[in-house]
């Protein structure tokens, strides 16, 4: 089906939940709040929740990477959870003890990194062989560049997997450039194992109009070049002037949507600092 106004409408509600989580989760860093290292996605939202929007009514797995806050909030994670996580709360989706870069809610299947780069690559291969469910690997440029995340695609290709590995690509690892690491894209090294792989903006109907095409019962890698708004970790901004998608869709939709889901986070922190 074609990307309709309603469905890029709803790609819009959804980016705009995790943007004002994690402006106020950048808040929250700030005034000490939040006390334990932070890996925002702001920047990154419109990859998941393009994906989401697809595949809402669809039977799924999903395993993201540690910059997992926006991917979490697309496929339906419970936000207060996250925010007692994010405090370090027992009430936390992780027990509190994953903090905030291995977050997990069973009830919607995901699964949270364990904080080795690029490992959930493998592990959601390797469940994707055991149950044929189809699997959505969200995982980093670097962390794509592991050993073993490569094997774990060829492998994937070997078995004609239903696993989408999702590479949200902001052209950094940490403050490193890509082209500092390597001469060649994920996307290539993919179509080379006979995977089928694009390399696209965060565009929705880019992104929309890729996966429309794809037999979702074989592997695929999608390769989608983001930006990070904030530091690595922590509360900082490394550029002012980075290009933002978001902006965009404001322009398009307007506001209400926005303030919407700013007061649906700022409910949220109430009631979790209150209890």
């Amino acid at each position: 089906m074609p990307l309709s106004y309603e469905k890029e409408k709803e790609i819009f509600r959804k980016a705009s939940l995790c943007r004002a989580f994690e402006q106020e989760a950048y808040r929250r860093v700030q005034d000490k709040t939040i006390k334990i290292p932070v890996y925002l996605s702001a920047g990154q939202e419109y990859t998941a929740a393009t994906l989401a929007t697809y595949l809402e009514s669809i039977d799924k797995q999903i395993f993201i990477q540690h910059r997992g806050h926006s991917t979490y909030l697309s496929f339906g994670g419970n936000i207060e959870e996250l925010i007692y996580e994010l405090l370090g709360d027992t009430r936390g989706c992780a027990n509190g003890m994953g903090g905030s870069a291995s977050i997990q809610c069973r009830e919607k299947q995901i699964y949270g990194h364990d904080g080795l780069m690029g490992s959930h690559v493998p592990i959601s291969t390797g469940m994707c062989y055991g149950n044929k469910k189809l699997t959505l690997c969200f995982t980093g440029d670097a962390a794509g560049e592991e050993d073993y995340s490569l094997t774990a695609i060829g492998w994937a290709s070997t078995k004609n997997l239903p696993i989408w590995y999702i590479v949200e690509d902001n052209n950094l690892s940490i403050l490193t450039e890509k082209k500092v690491r390597r001469n060649w894209e994920l996307q290539d090294v993919a179509k080379s194992m006979n995977v089928s792989a694009s390399g696209l903006p965060d565009d929705p109907l880019m992104i929309w109009n890729f996966i429309e095409s794809h037999n979702m019962e074989k592997p695929m890698l999608l390769n989608v070049a983001t930006n990070r708004l904030f530091w690595h970790a922590g509360a900082g901004i490394d550029d002012p002037h980075t290009f933002d998608r978001h902006k965009i869709y404001i322009d398009k939709f307007g506001t209400d949507i926005v303030k919407e889901a700013e007061q649906r986070v700022k409910e949220a922190w109430s009631k979790c600092l209150s209890h």
